[in-house]
C-alpha cells in the first residue's frame, strides 16, 4: 500500500510537471496567436491606404480615429 502511495505521488509530480509545460505551451501560442493578429490588422490597413476599393471605409473611419486620439493629446498637452 505505501508502494503504491509512493508511486502515485510520483505519478502526480509527473502530471504537474507536464501541466505547468502545456501552460507555458498555450501561453506562448495565445501570444504568437495576437502577434499574427495584429500583423493581419496591419495588412489590412496598409493594403487599404495602398488604394483598394474595398477597404476604402475602413481606412477612412481608422484615419479619423487616429485623427480624435492626436486631438485629445494635443488637448491634454495644452492644459
Amino acid at each position: 500500500m505505501l508502494h503504491r502511495y509512493e508511486k502515485m505521488k510520483q505519478k502526480n509530480l509527473q502530471l504537474e510537471g507536464e501541466l505547468q509545460i502545456l501552460k507555458e505551451q498555450q501561453g506562448a501560442i495565445q501570444e504568437e496567436a495576437l502577434q499574427w493578429q495584429k500583423k493581419c490588422e496591419s495588412l489590412k490597413l496598409a493594403n487599404s491606404l495602398l488604394g483598394s476599393d474595398q477597404h476604402k471605409r475602413d481606412t477612412k473611419l481608422k484615419i479619423n480615429a487616429l485623427v480624435r486620439e492626436i486631438d485629445q493629446c494635443i488637448s491634454q498637452l495644452s492644459e
